[in-house]
């Protein structure tokens, strides 16, 4: 083991995060692509919802969606694009990118939009959000997110990375 080595990490500080806002996006019936190369691909309609937090509120605009490519029976990848007016006249445009795993069993029920636990699936996600007037600099941080998944809705607690 060299120097360099043994002292990798001892001067390493994980970021603090901030919490942000809750995010819940209302969603449609799945609209099945089929199988390509990548997995299966599907499209969830996002048709509602709010974004909450102690600096900010507003509704989701209806028209998003929520892209998924499923891995495999276990591994689902996901992209939302929508966007959000807030109560004080602005907006926000979202994408969202992250992953959901869970037990075979658990991942199949997800997929036939049925209920499981949150606790017994890991669903992490980076939104990247771009606002207007005075949220212009939402740009300029990294967001993090914690999701969970309901058979009407996706809640996503999303928080900065400082």
């Amino acid at each position: 083991m060299t120097d360099e080595t043994a002292r990798a990490g001892e001067d390493a500080v994980a970021p603090a995060l901030e919490f942000f806002a809750t995010i819940t996006a209302l969603i449609e019936e799945p609209i099945e692509i089929g199988q390509m190369k990548t997995g299966r691909k599907r499209v969830i309609p996002i048709s509602g919802g709010s974004i909450v937090g102690p600096e900010i509120s507003g509704h989701v605009l209806p028209g998003g969606a929520d892209f998924q490519t499923i891995r495999s029976e276990t591994v689902t990848e996901v992209v939302a694009k929508y966007a959000f007016e807030l109560i004080d006249g602005e907006h926000i445009e979202i994408e969202n990118v992250g992953i959901r795993t869970a037990s075979a069993e658990d991942a199949a029920a997800l997929a036939d939009g049925e209920a499981v636990p949150p606790e017994r699936v890991y669903f992490r996600c980076v939104p990247s959000l771009v606002g207007s007037g005075k949220w212009d600099w939402v740009d300029e941080v990294i967001f993090i997110g914690s999701g969970r998944r309901y058979p009407d809705r996706v809640e996503v607690d999303v928080f900065i990375v400082r």
